[in-house]
């Protein structure tokens, strides 16, 4: 019988417009599930997986951790930026010292930018109805 292992998870919550991700950090081999798929099914666009994997290969721990995300909510940039806010989380949780090159490349804070409604007496948020002089 195997002796079962406690290995500390760390988690991290993150935002980009209306995707929330919640991703749990743990030392281990470099496995990473979104939404209990792997990473690299749920990840088609290569931009996706590079925005994605940016916090861990920014901190060099490329195949030290093993990254569990749920995620929804959003389209698929905005789930990827998600992702990555809450995995920049977690790393610092597990190790504060990180937390200064994470913040210089942005990867701490979160994106405020969120569509903007539609206003009524209007097509659009922004867009008026043709104007006529006669």
């Amino acid at each position: 019988m195997e002796a079962a292992t406690a290995t500390a998870e760390f988690l991290g919550t993150g935002r980009r417009k209306t995707a929330v991700a919640r991703v749990r950090l743990a030392r281990g081999t470099g496995r990473i599930t979104i939404n209990n798929r792997p990473a690299a099914e749920y990840c088609s666009q290569e931009e996706f997986s590079r925005v994605v994997l940016g916090p861990i290969s920014l901190v060099a721990l490329d195949g030290l951790v093993d990254i569990r995300i749920l995620v929804e909510g959003g389209g698929s940039m905005g789930q990827a930026g998600a992702i990555s806010h809450g995995i920049a989380r977690a790393l610092v949780a597990m190790q504060p010292e990180m937390r200064l090159a994470l913040k210089k490349e942005g990867m701490l804070t979160r994106d405020p930018r969120m569509k903007e409604r539609k206003k009524s007496g209007q097509p659009g948020a922004r867009k008026r109805f043709q104007f006529s002089k006669r």
